[in-house]
């Protein structure tokens, strides 16, 4: 059973946290819908920032489903063992430290995948935000600065022996972005120097790939980012076909629209009508984006303006394409 620190973990996949997506209505949906744990947005360490609507609700944990893991983010030590302290007394059961993310607004800041550049800091930002709380810390990093800077591998020994719990690691450099394709390579090769759980990351996009990268690092799990946009059922699709090695029925419209419609009064709830209706868009885009048949619906539904008008939309556009595929039906039989 994989464990973090007290906590054990139904199975081997975790929602990766991702700024702007995974709210709570989103983390609670993928923890409904298989994850085993959901990681939240990124909180810059600076509390000064923490009075922003923004900010508000990324620290809002009311109700969701343990344990509850919060990601900070930040350059200076004694912030972000602050930080990780403020937050555990706001109930979060795991810290998780970024090292990983790439963005410039992030990495000017010497912060994010930039620390990776100054193991001596690292080292500081470890042992401080370890020694800070009574909760597990973990680490997310990518594989290093660039092709000829890949550090990962003195990285994880620098974690486990500051006490860090488990390690992320996405399988491209900083340099790297999101461009070209993750390699699982330095992920296997740290999971044979380290004993602390270790966690692929980074274009697992499908039950296959899941299965494959896991056999291929031997890592102890797998972080699911971007492929659970608009898809946060993914979870249960990857946890099905490594149970039985075949693929369960791929969901049918009813179930999609179901998903949909909770999440978007989640969504509306969540931020209140002004913005509810205003997050959700992106959320519905992603959702009807694989699906060729609602193409034009898509257009047309980010010119809604209020939240019952969404979900009346959403309702009548699903029972459109029901019909379309009944009248299909009937007149091939």
């Amino acid at each position: 059973m994989l464990t973090i620190g007290p906590y054990q973990l139904t199975n081997q996949l975790i929602l990766a946290p991702m700024a702007g997506v995974t709210d709570r209505p989103f983390r609670q949906l993928c923890r409904k819908h298989g994850a085993a744990l959901a990681v939240s947005e990124m909180v810059i360490s600076d509390p000064s920032f923490w009075k922003t609507r923004k900010s508000i609700h990324r620290l809002d944990h009311t109700g969701e489903q343990g344990p509850i893991s919060v990601q900070i983010a930040g350059g200076d030590a004694k912030m972000l063992a602050t930080a990780a302290k403020l937050n555990q007394d706001m109930g979060a059961q795991i810290i998780d430290i970024n090292m990983g993310c790439p963005a410039k607004k992030v990495c000017n800041k010497a912060a994010g995948s930039a620390l990776m550049k100054d193991e001596a800091l690292v080292t500081e930002i470890l042992e401080s935000v370890v020694k800070s709380v009574d909760i597990p810390v973990t680490l997310k990093i990518r594989t290093g600065w660039d092709k000829a800077q890949k550090n990962a591998l003195n990285i994880a020994h620098i974690a486990e022996y500051s006490g860090i719990k488990a390690l992320s690691i996405h399988g491209r450099t900083r340099a790297c972005g999101y461009t070209g394709s993750a390699e699982y390579q330095t992920v296997t090769e740290v999971k044979k120097k380290v004993n602390i759980p270790v966690f692929a990351n980074g274009d697992i996009t499908s039950p296959e790939i899941a299965a494959s990268v896991l056999q291929a690092t031997q890592a102890d799990g797998l972080l699911i980012g971007r492929a659970a946009q608009g898809c946060p059922w993914i979870f249960n699709d990857i946890n099905y076909f490594l149970t039985h090695g075949k693929h369960q029925a791929p969901k049918a419209l009813e179930e999609i629209e179901a998903i949909i419609i909770s999440h978007l009064q989640e969504l509306h709830q969540f931020y209140g009508e002004l913005m509810g209706h205003r997050i959700a868009r992106k959320h519905v885009g992603w959702y009807l984006k694989s699906t060729p048949i609602h193409q034009q619906f898509r257009k047309e539904f980010n010119k809604i303006e209020s939240p019952k008008a969404q979900l009346d939309a959403i309702k009548i556009e699903f029972e459109f394409q029901q019909n379309k595929l009944k009248n299909k039906g009937d007149k091939s039989t």
